[in-house]
């Protein structure tokens, strides 16, 4: 199993997201302590997504799962357990290896990052996504370039209906 991880995984799994079950905290706790033991994580060559685990975590000490996960992945860092891609930074927060110039325009600026390692990763790694519920507008477009989008809470949904009451019912990948 391969993944590159949205932060906000991380922090449901340290129980920083308010909008979010118990269950949502289950299922994130368990997929990176699942990955710790069996799994690689992906991330860039520029540490832009360790920069932003850094800045929203908390190492010392190290509390909760996100933040040991995070601590975990820097003591792994040159093994095979954490693969690196190189992205190219065409202007801040764009990236050559995003994989759809369109779609990028409509991804919030701090999220193309994750797109962009899996989309350059010759296996395609899964993007792991607990609770940020723009993804679920953004799925269909990833997947028709190969980028898969693994929702590990389905109340993302609910959170997207709260959020975009006008908005039709968004589908989760499956």
């Amino acid at each position: 199993m391969k993944a590159v991880i949205d932060t906000n995984v991380l922090l449901v799994a340290n129980n920083q997201h308010d909008q979010v079950s118990e269950d949502c905290v289950i299922a994130c706790v368990t997929r990176l302590q699942l990955l710790q033991r069996s799994g690689v994580v992906v991330i860039d060559d520029g540490y832009r997504i360790v920069g932003e685990y850094h800045r929203k975590t908390s190492l010392r000490p190290a509390k909760g799962v996100g933040d040991k996960f995070l601590k975990w992945m820097l003591q792994h860092s040159g093994t095979p357990k954490v693969e690196q891609v190189t992205l190219n930074e065409t202007e801040e927060n764009n990236f050559a290896e995003f994989p759809d110039p369109a779609l990028a325009q409509l991804f919030d600026p701090s999220d193309r990052k994750f797109a962009a390692v899996a989309h350059a990763h010759p296996e395609k790694p899964t993007v792991w996504q607990a609770a940020d519920c723009k993804w679920l507008e953004w799925w269909p477009a990833l997947r028709a370039k190969g980028v898969e989008v693994d929702f590990l809470c389905p109340e993302v949904c609910t959170v997207y209906q709260k959020k975009f009451p006008d908005k039709p019912a968004p589908q989760l990948p499956g």
